[in-house]
């Protein structure tokens, strides 16, 4: 029997923003394997920039949540040939059950994430990157590109061209996931002293951080945004490398190439959420015990030493740079 042929695709991934970003290398894969195939995706509005100048998608649709029925009687008459859930979670399934076509879902390692944060066993050795599981759930090999963030024409930063920038994210959602703002206040200035000029990223959440570190950091830019995405990116694109905690805005490095050192403090790399298609460097105190704590970050650190950043000294990482800066 012939295979049905796939017109109309919906992806589901409603947030957040390195999670959407994480699909695009599927978005890109489907593309390649349906090259006549409709790409629908829904995202929370938020995270629309993401995905909004992906040629690869058909029509972006702007999820709210206050408005799950209108939005699923506007599906009413669609018929999907797949409809990918890469969220696989109760708004989404919500959301799906409303929609007519066949449906394949991302299938979350939670019970091995388990058994390693509670346990420490390690069942996550076969590593595989968040991509490549939701790849797995949409049927698709991906490639070796990496992600994707397409910037619009005539976007501008202030940015000078050619300047030695090195770009610094100090913010993540969760305290266990942030490196010190005085580590980061120490390293700015020995790389100041060294030639370079540090320029801070961040969203409406780290505007008391950037403001904090960039009034420590002598010549610092402080370009912290109420969440512009394209914007920062633009930005993103002028410096020589990303210094950053595991955060979207790791991903969003990531996925306009640029080269990143990410500091990793409760979680792991085990976990896929990790730079991918762009060269990289990834500290990790791996003499503890006690990571993962989490596998997706803390409040604070249960055991109370936070040992897990607190010992990814300024100066330890400044050598690291110092080498990783000479192999781009």
């Amino acid at each position: 029997m012939l295979k049905k042929q796939i017109n109309k695709i919906l992806i589901i991934r409603l947030s957040s923003l390195g999670d959407i970003l994480l699909t695009t290398p599927v978005i890109r894969a489907l593309k390649e394997k349906y090259p006549s195939a409709a790409i629908d995706f829904i995202v929370k509005k938020q995270y629309g920039d993401a995905l909004l100048h992906n040629p690869n998608i058909s029509n972006l649709i702007l999820y709210d949540k206050e408005k799950v029925k209108e939005l699923a009687r506007a599906f009413s008459s669609t018929d999907y040939d797949l409809i990918i859930d890469l969220q696989n979670n109760f708004r989404s399934r919500r959301l799906a059950r409303h929609l007519k076509g066949p449906k394949r879902r991302f299938i979350k390692p939670a019970l091995r994430k388990i058994l390693l944060v509670r346990f420490k066993i390690n069942f996550l050795k076969d590593f595989k990157t968040i991509s490549e599981r939701y790849a797995e759930a949409a049927g698709v090999s991906i490639d070796e590109k990496g992600l994707e963030l397409f910037l619009p024409r005539g976007i501008e930063t202030n940015l000078m061209k050619g300047e030695n920038y090195i770009g610094f994210c100090p913010g993540s959602k969760h305290f266990t996931k942030r490196w010190p703002p005085e580590y980061f206040i120490s390293l700015g200035n020995e790389l100041t002293g060294s030639g370079y000029k540090i320029i801070l990223f961040g969203g409406k959440d780290d505007a008391d951080l950037c403001s904090l570190i960039g009034k420590e950091i002598d010549g610092s830019i402080n370009l912290q945004n109420d969440d512009t995405l394209l914007q920062t990116a633009a930005s993103m694109k002028e410096c020589k490398f990303i210094i950053t905690n595991d955060s979207g805005l790791m991903h969003t490095a990531s996925a306009i190439g640029i080269p990143i050192v990410a500091i990793f403090g409760s979680t792991v790399r085990e976990f896929g959420f990790v730079p991918s298609g762009t060269h990289n460097l990834i500290l990790e105190n791996n003499s503890l015990s006690c990571r993962p704590c989490s596998h997706i970050g803390r409040g604070s650190c249960p055991k109370k030493h936070f040992k897990c950043m607190n010992e990814i000294t300024p100066g330890s990482v400044f050598k690291q740079v110092q080498i990783f800066q000479r192999g781009i």
